[in-house]
């Protein structure tokens, strides 16, 4: 494993504490930290192939929590953070850049995410893009819903996407 030219921060959040890894590129996972701190830290460094440091003093955390935060507030509508896609292949990625063009406050089916992405009979695709991302709500994957409308599951935490997706829809955006 090679030294650490990656770095972790815990921010807070009204979801619970979110993860961001960041290295030289930007960021590499954005999430709300579902498991264990160190079972997803090993993870990570596992997938990396690297050390991963504390630090909530790199540009890029900074910037990633004030955006989370104007977010929550109801004063952001989109995330301008360097995202490093290097965790990301294929279709997946496709799909990903997909979700990132649906309007803040609205939903799309999986079926309509993976006509955007190229590949119209790619809905289930799309639904394992969304579940394995390693950015979510920087990348709204939370905007992506069943064919019927109803929400789905958001990595096993229904409650998290209800919250996001409520949060867009009731919030109006400062200045609106």
């Amino acid at each position: 494993m090679t030294s650490a030219p990656f770095t972790f921060h815990l921010h807070p959040s009204p979801i619970g504490e979110v993860l961001i890894v960041s290295g030289a590129d930007g960021i590499v996972t954005l999430h709300p930290l579902r498991d264990d701190l160190s079972a997803s830290l090993s993870g990570l460094e596992h997938q990396l192939d690297a050390a991963l440091a504390p630090d909530d003093t790199t540009a890029t955390a900074r910037a990633a929590g004030a955006q989370l935060d104007e977010y929550f507030a109801g004063e952001r509508t989109d995330f301008d953070l360097p995202l490093d896609w290097r965790l990301v292949r294929g279709f997946t990625l496709d799909a990903l850049q997909a979700v990132c063009r649906i309007p803040y406050g609205e939903t799309a089916g999986y079926g309509e995410v993976a006509i955007d992405a190229g590949r119209p009979r790619a809905a289930r695709a799309v639904g394992t893009a969304c579940a394995t991302t390693p950015f979510s709500i920087v990348v709204p994957v939370h905007r992506v819903v069943r064919a019927d409308g109803s929400l789905g599951e958001y990595g096993g935490h229904p409650e998290i996407k209800r919250f996001l997706v409520d949060l867009e829809r009731d919030r109006p955006v400062a200045g609106e």
